[in-house]
Order: structure tokens, then sequence, then C-alpha cells
């Protein structure tokens, strides 16, 4: 069988695209560990006030865990709960977060911490702050008229 030599370059440039895709998915997944959020962690919308962690939005340190502190975010009608926090330099935080209205986005501009909010999960992110500064927490999912009012500062200080 003759295959033309025009049909071989396009077959050749097609495989080598897929295995470069499957080889970024690959390094982001088992490497980076870049992983679909789980579902498993839920919570009554209605509830969220009264439930622990998120009766205490903000900063707590903790013992015994993977990371240093637990920084504890609800959003809901255009606005985050705690409007501003204060995170140390170098400390490993795990970021959980949920909202009591709509979906809402929660992006921290200037790091990889991105997650989607909706309501009755709980979303969660592990990082570590390495450079001092101000970071900016912005809704990067429409949520209605006041979206763009939607935000939060996370000082890293020393």
């Amino acid at each position: 069988m003759h295959i033309h030599k025009f049909e071989k370059i396009w077959l050749t440039f097609g495989i080598a695209t897929l295995v470069m895709f499957l080889s970024v998915v690959g390094v982001s997944a088992f490497y980076m560990g870049n992983q679909p959020p789980s579902c498993n962690l839920t919570i009554d919308p209605e509830k969220v006030d009264t439930q622990e962690p998120f009766d205490k939005p903000g900063l707590t340190k903790v013992e015994g865990k993977e990371w240093d502190y637990q920084l504890v975010y609800v959003a809901s009608a255009f606005s985050y709960n705690p409007m501003k926090v204060q995170v140390p330099l170098g400390a490993k935080v795990k970021v959980i977060a949920t909202t009591k209205d709509v979906i809402h986005g929660f992006q921290v501009a200037g790091t990889n911490i991105n997650m989607m909010l909706e309501p009755g999960y709980v979303s969660e992110f592990t990082t570590t702050f390495d450079k001092p500064g101000e970071y900016l927490v912005v809704c990067n999912e429409y949520c209605g008229t006041a979206h763009h009012l939607m935000q939060s500062t996370i000082e890293v200080t020393e």
C-alpha cells in the first residue's frame, strides 16, 4: 500500500501532537499534582455560617498537619469574608473556601491558586507563599451585576 508523502507528513504531525498533549497532561497530573477537585466535601449552603471551619473565617495556625496555617474563606453576594488577611512569609497554607449563594471564582492573582466555589461544596488548595507582597483575590466566574467589585487581599509579610 502506498501512502502519499503529504499524508505521511500530516500523520506524523498528528501523532506527534497527540504524544505531546498526553505528555503535558501526564506531567501536570502526576509530577505537579494537578488533579480535578473531589466532591467528597459537602456542606449545607444555608448553614455555612454555623458549621466549622466556616463559622470563623480567616487565618488560623494548625498543629499536627502537613500545612502550617488554615485560611478559610466564605464567598457570598459580591464579597469575600475575610476582606483582608496577613500570612507569614514561607508558610504552607491550606485555603478552604465555599459559597452561600451562587457559583463564584476564587483566584489569587500572581499565584497558581484558582478554584471554583459552588454552593454545597467545599474547595481546598494547599500552597506556600514564598514571596512577600499583597495578593489580590478576585472572582473569575461571573456572579451578577456587582461581580467586578468582588475582591479580597492576602498580604504576605515577613
